[in-house]
């Protein structure tokens, strides 16, 4: 298996980062690798909106699997098998998202860079392999979702303090509303006196959570 391109974006680590692909409008770029970088590979890509990716959970390898593990879509403390989930600890630990097209640039240092919507990889995830999303064959509206279709995640209520507020441009208060409204926390952390954080970009996000109810404290560049 070789890396063909990397993911470039905002997160930088993998607290806050969506749970799915597409779940947040967030923008990342598909950076090719030298090797790669030849427009020619990329001919006719502009004729499909989506995209699949098929990356690396490059921050979650282990030398030992399980054949079981907690979704945190369950609370974290139900065990289901692996192969029912997409936990990132896998035998083989390989991810697959779905993702928008929003252009296709042709640049003299890094040859095309594709910019996409909706990826939920961190910033220099491998990507091994890019295949275009076909409607006909790969949309199933039929399809059941099993324990992730019954365990929808509530959308938390996000507020900003006056002194964070000053640290945002426009742009950035909807992403991280979008982001904090998805609740970053591990399923099975409901303390409500504890002070989360998370980086986005150059920023620093501290909140905690009470009931419904998610309040970023601070933010700091």
């Amino acid at each position: 298996m070789k890396i063909i391109a990397k993911i470039e974006n905002e997160f930088t680590s993998k607290f806050g980062i969506p749970r799915q692909s597409g779940l947040i409008e967030t923008e990342s770029k598909i950076i090719f690798e030298p090797q790669y970088r030849d427009p020619d590979a990329i001919r006719g890509i502009e004729g499909f909106s989506h995209l699949w990716i098929i990356w690396e959970f490059s921050m979650s390898k282990t030398e030992k699997w399980k054949p079981t593990v907690r979704p945190p879509r369950l609370g974290g403390n139900k065990r289901v098998g692996v192969f029912a989930t997409r936990s990132p600890f896998r035998p083989n630990p390989i991810g697959l998202s779905c993702v928008k097209i929003k252009s296709v640039e042709k640049t003299t240092e890094y040859g095309p860079i594709i910019t996409v919507i909706g990826a939920d990889m961190m910033n220099g995830t491998p990507i091994y392999d890019i295949k275009p999303y076909i409607p006909f064959s790969d949309a199933h509206p039929e399809a059941l979702g099993g324990f992730a279709e019954e365990k929808f995640y509530k959308k938390l209520s996000v507020s900003f303090s006056e002194e964070s507020l000053k640290e945002l441009s426009p742009n950035d208060l909807t992403i991280l509303t979008k982001l904090l409204e998805q609740d970053p926390r591990p399923a099975y952390q409901h303390d409500p006196t504890r002070e989360y954080s998370f980086e986005y970009g150059n920023l620093s996000i501290k909140f905690n959570v009470k009931d419904n109810n998610l309040t970023v404290k601070s933010i700091i560049k």
